[in-house]
């Protein structure tokens, strides 16, 4: 069973700030959230133990290290034992283009994302990775166009309420 650790008001606005910048000092932090650095140093303690803060990266820009190509691919497995998803999931944690991996609800069992330099480097992966992964029984991909958002999947949590209109 999962237990959300307490997290109050003041604990979702450092997460909010983190978010935006992970290298910000605990003074600079406390003069946004309105605590001082050492109150910020003893919460951001609290949210990583209690593992709501898990680490900390860099955002990269994909194209300017030769990424020309986010590829969205649906996976179905040849079946859905805990051993077989257990073995897909192993090998597709190896594959250092793939950046994200989703187990699905639905018609298909996963949803990997996968980070290409072009549709021939693509291919290659499609050819000698993806379909070579243990289980696949079929596999469909899309190619993204462009990038409108990418937020951490817990953003929506973080968003503040929205506000009533008064009339």
């Amino acid at each position: 069973m999962n237990h959300a650790p307490d997290v109050d008001s003041l604990d979702l606005s450092i997460l909010r700030v983190l978010l935006e910048e992970g290298r910000i000092s605990h003074v600079d932090l406390g003069v946004k959230v309105g605590l001082s650095s050492t109150a910020c140093a003893r919460r951001m303690t609290k949210l990583e133990a209690a593992g709501v803060v898990r680490g900390y990266q860099a955002r990269l820009e994909a194209r300017s290290l030769g990424v020309g190509a986010t590829v969205i691919v649906r996976i179905t497995l040849e079946g859905q034992t805990e051993e077989e998803l257990a073995r897909f999931e192993k090998a597709v944690a190896e594959c250092p283009e793939v950046f994200s991996c989703y187990l699905m609800s639905g018609t298909d069992d996963y949803l990997v994302m996968v980070a290409a330099r072009d549709i021939a480097d693509y291919e290659r992966l499609h050819q000698d990775v993806l379909s070579r992964l243990p289980g696949v029984s079929r596999f469909q991909s899309s190619f993204a166009l462009r990038q409108v958002i990418n937020r951490s999947s817990a953003c929506g949590v973080l968003a503040p309420a929205p506000r009533r209109r008064v009339r």
